[in-house]
């Protein structure tokens, strides 16, 4: 690749990055201004203020539901680990009839749109008692086809010889789970937790349904009652409390952005 193709490849990586993160930049500037600023149409504050945070801290318990949406989303994150590791490795070390055929049936879930499943979910959570309640919250989303099918396709390049040799050592199955198949797949695993805590931490539609009541409700819906409640000229104060909101993502998603990306290349190699 010649210079010239070079820097106008990068340009145009700048060009798109700057789209696409420019929402995020102005919600960003917009939680630093002042009420007269955002009625004006500034773009850079005139006059920095941390005041929208303060009123966002104030208006609503945003430390209780942040807090609630870090239980949330971390329960999420264990629960897909734990099944869907283990999920993949009684699809790849366990001989039953029909694995094959499961697994495949398994797999074709994942054309089934949530939206779909959310009555039935709703209806089961209902009738088992667990509405309003972080069990009702963290359940439906233990197990994912997703997952499964990443960890599987991981857990198939350990040569099954070291499965069998372990078996003439006397190691069982739980045993070579923990201590040979888990260490191997640790970037996988690394991948799928994060992809569990981002997609967990930005539900919305799930937690509206299954709680009624603001002790157990996640910051996504905290944030739509935040929006509701201010009028046109309180956008600073509306746009604080996105910040706030997407700042846990944003720092996740820098740290393992890595291992997140060489995860789900290998996924899709493998």
């Amino acid at each position: 690749m010649t210079w010239k193709r070079k820097l106008l490849f990068y340009l145009l990586l700048t060009v798109s990055a700057v789209v696409l993160f420019a929402p995020a930049i102005l919600a960003f500037l917009m939680s630093f201004m002042t009420s007269q600023d955002t009625l004006t149409g500034q773009i850079i504050p005139t006059v920095w203020t941390l005041e929208n945070y303060i009123q966002a801290f104030q208006r609503f318990p945003l430390l209780n539901y942040l807090l609630n949406s870090l239980i949330v989303s971390l329960v999420i994150m264990l629960g897909q680990l734990i099944l869907c590791s283990l999920a993949a490795y009684a699809f790849v070390f366990l001989k039953f009839k029909g694995r094959d055929t499961l697994f495949f049936v398994f797999i074709a879930t994942m054309m089934i749109p949530f939206e779909a499943s959310i009555i039935p979910n709703f209806q089961t959570i209902r009738e088992l008692g667990l509405l309003n309640t972080y069990p009702g919250l963290t359940l439906p989303f233990f197990a994912i086809a997703f997952g499964t099918f990443l960890l599987r396709q991981t857990f198939k390049q350990i040569p099954i010889e070291l499965k069998e040799a372990s078996q003439i050592a006397g190691i069982g199955d739980f045993k070579f789970y923990l201590t040979v198949v888990l260490p191997v797949a640790r970037t996988s695993l690394v991948t799928l937790g994060i992809y569990g805590f981002l997609t967990s931490w930005n539900m919305y539609l799930w937690p509206l349904l299954a709680t009624t009541n603001d002790s157990v409700r996640t910051v996504q819906i905290g944030l739509k009652q935040l929006q509701s409640q201010e009028t046109l000229n309180q956008w600073g104060v509306v746009m604080a409390g996105a910040v706030i909101v997407i700042l846990p993502t944003l720092i996740l998603l820098f740290l393992g952005q890595k291992k997140l990306q060489r995860g789900l290349a290998e996924g899709a190699i493998k």
